[in-house]
């Protein structure tokens, strides 16, 4: 019997899993955890507020950033505009100097041209009044028949000159009957005159020459006392 019961008793200790082994029962302890051992709460009021000033200031520094690109950019286009106008007034004057100097080199071209030309007409009225032909008349109508072919020619040439001088843009004055003007006539005599007013140019001696507001010759008379 004895064999029996042990045979059995290691039959029922095989059925156990090959292995397994009882673990051995340990007694827990509750450990409470200390408070100030993990990280504080943070306050989610608190944690916005800074968020929220750590934006307004970058805020505030993109802005000051932005105001001094723009008040560098005014201060660029301030001088840009200076400088713009200062060239416009320099380029402006340097075309009103340029065409003043042209306008004055086109008169004193004029005026050499419009010189040598008078006192060849000077020369030729002088021979006509010899003639006793009346200048005016000689520049209009026909060429008198009756007069020498070198009278006929003088006055050709004489209406040829004159018409050099207006192309020139030049022409002659008579100012007799006018009162006297300093800055048109020279006064080679002064006469009294009865019935007269006293200023008065009485006589050409010598018929002046103009081009618009330029005087290029005066004329030379006697004025009334």
């Amino acid at each position: 019997m004895s064999g029996g019961h042990e045979r059995e008793a290691a039959a029922a200790g095989n059925d156990r899993p090959t292995g397994a082994e009882e673990a051995p029962v340990v007694d827990a302890e509750v450990v409470e955890e200390d408070p100030g051992a993990g990280p504080e709460p943070v306050d989610a009021a608190e944690g916005g507020r800074a968020g929220s000033q750590a934006e307004n200031v970058q805020a505030e520094n993109v802005e000051q950033d932005l105001a001094s690109l723009i008040e560098e950019a005014r201060s660029q286009r301030d001088e840009y505009l200076e400088l713009a106008r200062r060239t416009k007034a320099d380029f402006e004057n340097y075309r009103k100097r340029m065409a003043a100097d042209s306008a004055a080199a086109r008169i004193r071209g004029r005026i050499e041209v419009v010189d040598g030309v008078i006192e060849a007409i000077d020369n030729l009225e002088r021979v006509m009044a010899a003639e006793e032909i009346d200048p005016d008349g000689a520049r209009q109508g026909e060429l008198p028949a009756d007069l020498p072919v070198s009278v006929q020619g003088v006055i050709v040439a004489y209406r040829d000159l004159h018409a050099t001088l207006a192309k020139a843009g030049a022409k002659a004055f008579d100012p007799a009957g006018e009162p006297f003007d300093p800055n048109l006539h020279e006064a080679l005599q002064a006469v009294p005159t009865d019935g007269v007013e006293s200023g008065i140019v009485v006589e050409v001696m010598q018929r002046g020459y103009r081009a618009e507001d330029l005087v290029i010759r005066p004329a030379r008379v006697v004025v009334s006392q």
